[in-house]
């Protein structure tokens, strides 16, 4: 059984990534388009404006899986940023200062940044994974 599951590892890792690439991009949507904003309008040109248009760009990027490698850089730093930035002087638990989520997308990202982007990307159609 456990062999069997191993087989299914990069499409689970491929489903992973854009799972996670959607949700980073609909925020960059959001920050910068202004598309279903909710909460996320920013004044354009301010600190969490940019960080909307890394995550639209490199979410987008991301999503797709193109240059995986390096957006998933981006991304793990962004989120390490606003964690430092904007969470961190709150408190130093991310159960007391809301920052769980940024903490975990760092480090999910991070690990993208070893794994690629699975074999459901334009990394791997053009062979570069």
């Amino acid at each position: 059984m456990a062999q069997k599951l191993t087989s299914f590892r990069p499409y689970a890792l491929a489903a992973l990534r854009i799972a996670l690439g959607l949700v980073v991009f609909s925020f960059g949507v959001a920050k910068v388009l202004h598309f279903h904003p909710g909460p996320f309008t920013p004044p354009t040109g301010s600190l969490i404006w940019s960080a909307g248009l890394i995550e639209l760009v490199a979410g987008f990027l991301f999503l797709i899986g193109y240059q995986t490698r390096i957006a998933a850089f981006i991304l793990s730093g962004e989120m390490a940023a606003a964690y430092f930035i904007a969470h961190l002087p709150q408190s130093f638990f991310p159960t007391e200062n809301g920052g769980y989520a940024a903490a975990v997308y760092c480090f999910v990202f991070l690990y993208f940044v070893t794994a690629g982007a699975g074999p459901l990307s334009v990394d791997a159609t053009l062979g570069k994974d």
